[in-house]
């Protein structure tokens, strides 16, 4: 019997309260203070939507701060 092919692996973006992105192996639960951002697939097309959306690489507070709506 031949060797199974590898089943890709299957990631999702997640995102913390700085409204900063990664990804994380859909099959384990989030680390502690991420939340999903409702894109799930492979590595590429997770890494390819976080390109995509990440515009503005500054954390949330600093946004905030420099818009001066810190708060």
């Amino acid at each position: 019997m031949p060797p199974a092919e590898p089943t890709p692996e299957l990631y999702k973006v997640v995102l913390n309260h700085e409204e900063q992105y990664s990804i994380w192996p859909v099959h384990r639960d989030n680390a502690p203070g991420w939340r999903d951002a409702g894109k799930s697939g492979s590595r590429e097309e997770c890494l390819a939507y976080i390109k995509e959306v990440w515009t503005d690489m500054r954390p949330l507070s600093l946004r905030r701060a420099m818009d001066g709506t810190a708060g």
